[in-house]
């Protein structure tokens, strides 16, 4: 992929607010009791024999700057090194609400834990990298760990040469926006795991404590066979941002970037996918034979709202002939949901992406049947939870790797998403072997005009 030029953001926001911290870090105090000793016992054994670990930041918005936070946290030993972002002053506010964060987390503190905290904030003005190459200026400025928040759409590629370089890997999610990506990201696992080397994905609720102690009790057994599994992200619109009259087009669907399905997905894939996630867990991750879908555009209007459709509704089917469902939804002043079914021959599980009880698990006369144990934190902890584990992997010599898993969850999403802007039924086959790439391979700022709506029945499949 090529790159020109110097201007666009990286994540849904433009600036860094203390309520994303709040968001994202306030369950920190919490959680460090329960792994500062496993910490403490692996930092000694880092392959690499040495105490720092430098961090690189490859996007800088809200979850780029809470994943920095939460990788800070989870580690003494680390370092923020090196931020990387296709405009500076998303770095400069970043920078500023890090460093802001760090004062007030260690207020309460002694003089020598302030300054330890303090020295964990090492960029400098030359390790301040802007444009679109500034991800491998990143990578090659001597880190040990990568954090890759941009955009969706480049993820493959970000992770492509921090894998290639040696680099530790953190990934949000999506994995990719299409399959030709998702076949590169396949790839670098792979690589990861003959290099040795961490990769993590950002599937956050597969590290909340409670949700993650129901989807053991239901892939168990215990709560019977599992029948079938129904899934939902129903919730409002995202923001837009008008066009001004300085942006090129390009830069026009940067700031508008969740709304354009080249470089989010569309929002099946880039917000929903976590219930699509949790489906695929519900279901043991056993992989589909194939996927029908109805989608559609009902209440989106202005050109700021791109060419993504506003609501979802997919149909999975399984080797073994079961079918699960998942459906999702943006659209303002609607009823909002974002909880999973799981029925079994025994009952119903609940489980509810927005509550820190995680799941109700009930036989079919309503009788509560098991409960998860409490969550320290409860779903805020699982963001911080994911960078526990991460680093704690990588001190023990034994790195973490759910590359795979987590680009079968993303082609999920992505193949829901293809048979619905078609009409047509999708095998895993098709969605695997697709020649469909949404990413332009020269991206500069310029004339690009919104791709079309797609009419279902009349976009094909590639």
């Amino acid at each position: 992929m090529s790159y020109n030029g110097q201007h666009g953001p990286f994540s849904l926001v433009d600036s860094v607010t203390r309520r994303e911290f709040v968001k994202t870090t306030a369950t920190v105090a919490a959680i460090l009791p329960f792994v500062g000793t496993s910490l403490a016992v692996a930092r000694s054994a880092y392959a690499g024999g040495a105490d720092t670990l430098k961090i690189a930041l490859i996007g800088c918005g809200g979850r780029g700057t809470g994943a920095a936070m939460q990788a800070l946290t989870a580690d003494k030993g680390a370092v923020l090194w090196t931020m990387a972002d296709v405009f500076k002053d998303r770095i400069d506010a970043s920078y500023d609400g890090l460093k802001k964060e760090i004062e007030e987390s260690a207020k309460d503190t002694d003089l020598n834990a302030r300054s330890a905290k303090s020295a964990q904030l090492q960029v400098d003005d030359s390790r301040k990298f802007v444009g679109f190459d500034s991800f491998q200026r990143a990578i090659d400025s001597g880190v040990d760990v990568v954090l890759i928040t941009g955009y969706p759409a480049f993820r493959p590629e970000h992770l492509k040469a921090a894998v290639a370089a040696g680099k530790h890997v953190f990934a949000e999610k999506p994995v990719a926006v299409d399959a030709p990506g998702i076949r590169s990201v396949i790839e670098s696992s792979e690589l990861a795991k003959a290099k040795n080397t961490a990769l993590l994905v950002g599937f956050c609720w597969r590290h909340h404590p409670g949700m993650n102690a129901a989807m053991q009790y239901i892939n168990s057994g215990a709560f019977g066979e599992v029948v079938t599994a129904h899934t939902t992200y129903n919730t409002g619109t995202l923001g837009n941002r008008p066009r001004k009259p300085e942006w090129t087009d390009l830069e026009f669907q940067m700031r508008n970037w969740w709304h354009f399905t080249w470089i989010s997905g569309d929002h099946i894939v880039e917000q929903a996918i976590h219930s699509v996630d949790r489906l695929s867990w519900a279901m043991n991750d056993l992989l589909p034979t194939r996927v029908i879908c109805h989608g559609g555009r009902a209440a989106r209007t202005g050109p700021e709202s791109g060419n993504v459709f506003d609501h979802f509704s997919a149909v999975y089917e399984y080797p073994n002939g079961k079918r699960a469902f998942h459906s999702c939804r943006q659209i303002d002043q609607c009823i909002n949901d974002n909880s999973d079914y799981v029925y079994s021959g025994k009952g119903l599980a609940i489980v509810d992406g927005w509550k820190d009880t995680a799941a109700s698990i009930r036989d079919f006369a309503g009788k509560e049947v098991w409960k998860p144990p409490a969550s320290p934190g409860g779903s805020s902890a699982m963001y911080q939870n994911e960078h526990d584990e991460l680093f704690a992997s990588i001190r023990s010599g034994k790195p973490i790797n759910d590359g795979v898993r987590s680009s079968n969850s993303t082609m999920l999403a992505i193949m829901a998403r293809m048979a619905a802007y078609t009409g047509q039924a999708i095998t895993w086959e098709q969605a695997m072997k697709s020649q469909e790439k949404l990413v332009p391979d020269k991206i500069e700022f310029g004339p690009m005009p919104t791709p079309a709506v797609a009419v279902p029945g009349q976009t094909k499949f590639l």
